[in-house]
């Protein structure tokens, strides 16, 4: 496979897994204008992290806004998703999910530094003994 590709079996779909993802045992961290919340789950078949992209019509009324934003985010994990790599334990996946926090629109080069950001505590919180690749 691609190392930068993003394909369909990594995106959190299943309506119990999203579920999960937002019920008791999970954890959150915020960089603006973007908030993860993420878990481990029990691994069955597939990727071992799963990513759910959230961007509300409450926050950003226009739908070219919504897609515009959607994109920055999966292009943004998409190119820093090794920093993720080797953070599940076996037997084990990590469900993560994006939100969009912001009323506007927010740059590419700005939402990808929250992304990343949000990707390096993640996995210092889920292995903090190992170290964290730092981006450019």
């Amino acid at each position: 496979m691609r190392p930068h590709a993003f394909p369909k079996a990594e995106h959190l779909c299943l309506r119990r897994e999203i579920e999960g993802l937002f019920s008791a045992g999970s954890r959150a961290a915020s960089a603006y204008p973007v908030r993860a919340v993420y878990r481990l789950a029990e691994r069955t078949a597939g990727p071992p992290v799963k990513v759910l992209v959230s961007v509300s019509k409450r926050h950003l009324h226009r739908a070219v806004d919504r897609n515009r934003a959607k994109r920055q985010l999966r292009e943004a994990y998409r190119l820093h998703k090794e920093l993720l790599q080797g953070v599940a334990a076996p037997g084990k996946c990590l469900h993560l999910g994006f939100i969009w926090l912001a009323d506007r629109p927010a740059a590419t080069a700005a939402v990808e530094a929250s992304v990343v950001r949000l990707l390096q505590r993640v996995a210092e919180k889920l292995h903090p003994d190992a170290p964290v690749p730092e981006e450019p």
